[in-house]
C-alpha cells in the first residue's frame, strides 16, 4: 500500500512499475522455459511476446479511450494527458492475442500450440501486475466494515481513510490459480487451443464476479460494467474454443483411423491374388 516504494537519487522505484516489471519477466521467463520443454524448438516464443506485449499495450490504451469516449469529446486534450495512465485489461488481452496471431500467420506457425503456450504466462503476468494495483491503490474495490477491509493512507487513486474491500489482491489470487491451474491441464491435454481457451473461461468468470465488489469509476453497458459485458462474450468465445478444438482433434483422429483402416484392406486385397497363385 505504498506508491513509492523507495528512491535511489533523483530516480523514484513506483510499487505498480516494478510489479508490473516482474510480471512481464516472470511471463517471458516461463513461456521460454515451457519452449523448450515442449521441444518445440523453433525459438520464436521471445520475438512472440514482444508482439503480442505491443499489441496489448496498444489494445489496452484503445479500450480505455473507448471507455472514456464522452469525456474525451468534451475535451480530446485528456488523450494526451491520459497517454502513460489509464490502461484496459480486456482491451489488452484482446490486442496481445491478435497481436500473436498475426506473428504466428507471418511466420508461419500453428497458432494455437502457442495459444497454449503463452496464455499461462499472462495469467502469471496478470497475478503480479494487480500486486501493483494494489501499492498504487488503484482498481480499489466497495467500502466494507468486514474486518479484512484495507485502509489507504496516500493513494492518488482510492479513497484514503476508508475501509475497502481489497479486490486487487483477491483477482491476484485469482490468477495465479488460473495460472497453475493450466499448467496442470496442460500438462494433460494434448489438444491445441484448449488450455488457451480455458484461461478466457476461468479469467472471464473470476472477473464477471469480481467485478461487483469494485468501488472505482468504470465504464458501463446497461447494468453491467464495461468489464462485465466484454467478460460474457469472452466466456462464450472461449467455450467455443475449447469444445471446436476437442471436436477438431477427433476428427482428424476419426479420418487417420479410417485412413488406416483403408490401407489395411488394400493391402489384403493385394495379398489375395497371390495366395490363389500360390496354390
Amino acid at each position: 500500500m505504498k506508491e513509492i516504494l523507495f528512491e535511489i537519487g533523483p530516480f523514484k522505484i513506483y510499487g505498480y512499475g516494478l510489479m508490473i516489471a516482474i510480471g512481464v519477466i516472470a511471463a517471458f521467463a516461463v513461456a521460454m522455459y515451457r519452449e523448450k520443454k515442449w521441444k518445440i524448438g523453433d525459438d520464436k516464443v521471445f520475438d512472440l511476446g514482444i508482439w503480442s506485449l505491443v499489441g496489448g499495450l496498444i489494445g489496452a490504451k484503445l479500450l480505455f479511450w473507448i471507455t472514456e469516449l464522452p469525456s474525451l469529446i468534451e475535451n480530446p486534450a485528456k488523450i494526451w494527458s491520459t497517454m502513460s495512465t489509464g490502461f484496459v485489461v480486456y482491451g489488452g488481452l484482446i490486442g496481445g492475442i491478435l497481436a500473436g496471431y498475426l506473428f504466428c500467420r507471418v511466420k508461419k506457425l500453428v497458432f494455437l500450440k502457442y495459444f497454449d503456450l503463452v496464455m499461462p504466462s499472462i495469467a502469471l503476468a496478470q497475478a503480479f501486475g494487480r500486486v501493483g494495483c494494489f501499492l498504487a491503490g488503484c482498481c480499489y474495490g466497495r467500502e466494507t466494515h468486514a474486518d479484512w477491509g484495507i485502509i489507504f493512507q496516500e493513494s492518488a487513486y482510492a479513497p484514503n481513510g476508508v475501509s475497502l474491500i481489497p479486490t486487487q489482491l483477491i483477482s491476484s489470487g485469482l490468477n495465479f490459480l488460473n495460472f497453475l491451474a493450466l499448467i496442470l491441464i496442460a500438462r494433460r491435454t494434448k489438444k491445441n487451443g484448449q488450455v488457451g481457451a480455458l484461461y478466457l473461461v476461468f479469467y472471464s468468470i473470476g472477473r464477471f464476479v469480481l467485478e461487483f465488489f469494485r468501488g472505482d469509476p468504470r465504464g458501463n453497458v446497461g447494468a453491467l460494467s464495461t468489464s462485465q459485458f466484454i467478460a460474457i462474450f469472452m466466456l462464450i468465445a472461449g467455450i467455443a474454443i475449447f469444445v471446436g478444438c476437442g471436436r477438431k482433434k477427433d476428427s482428424e483422429a476419426e479420418a487417420a483411423a479410417e485412413a488406416a483402416d483403408g490401407e489395411e484392406e488394400n493391402a489384403s486385397a493385394e495379398q489375395e491374388p497371390e495366395e490363389e497363385t500360390e496354390k
